[in-house]
């Protein structure tokens, strides 16, 4: 896993939909991913339902820790304490997650809308930049580099992989 890109819609039902194109992709083996995550926010809802969806196979490299404090700093932190939301919003940067990505996610992902999270590696990233249109989305991409790969998969992972992060 090398990237944590974030594929936002105008719309609460376009996350599933981009979900469903990228599980045919990888039925047919043209790519990969780690793990991904939808959230859908229908339009007079006061917060967005979130769910993990994994890989294909039933795998996930992240266990559900990791997805629900990530959607609860990003949804639930700001309804019940707006100003502490507001003042430091992750606390999730040594992960590759930065305060100004989550800040921009707060700002992205509103009523009426959707996002897919995906865990992947540049290769899947092109190949869904390449081969899928997604029409009215946009995209939000951090790179993660070896140590914030290692801290997010030792805090995070839906396994014991990485047993010894400290070194």
């Amino acid at each position: 896993m090398n990237t944590f890109s974030v594929w936002t819609f105008d719309h609460p039902d376009g996350a599933a939909g981009a979900l469903r194109v990228i599980e045919r992709l990888q039925t047919r083996r043209r790519l990969a991913i780690d793990d991904a995550a939808v959230v859908s926010w229908p339009a007079g809802k006061h917060r967005p339902y979130s769910y993990q969806a994994g890989t294909i196979d039933g795998t996930a490299a992240l266990s559900g820790a990791f997805w629900g404090m990530l959607f609860g700093g990003l949804f639930l932190m700001p309804l019940a304490d707006p100003d502490a939301a507001a003042a430091r919003p992750g606390g999730l940067a040594r992960t590759g997650l930065s305060d100004d990505l989550l800040q921009e996610l707060r700002r992205t992902i509103t009523p009426g809308t959707s996002a897919l999270f995906l865990l992947a590696g540049k290769t899947a990233l092109h190949t869904i930049r390449e081969g899928v249109e997604f029409s009215r989305s946009d995209l939000l991409v951090t790179t993660l580099g070896a140590d914030q790969e290692k801290v997010l998969r030792h805090v995070f992972g839906a396994d014991d992989a990485y047993p010894d992060w400290t070194e």
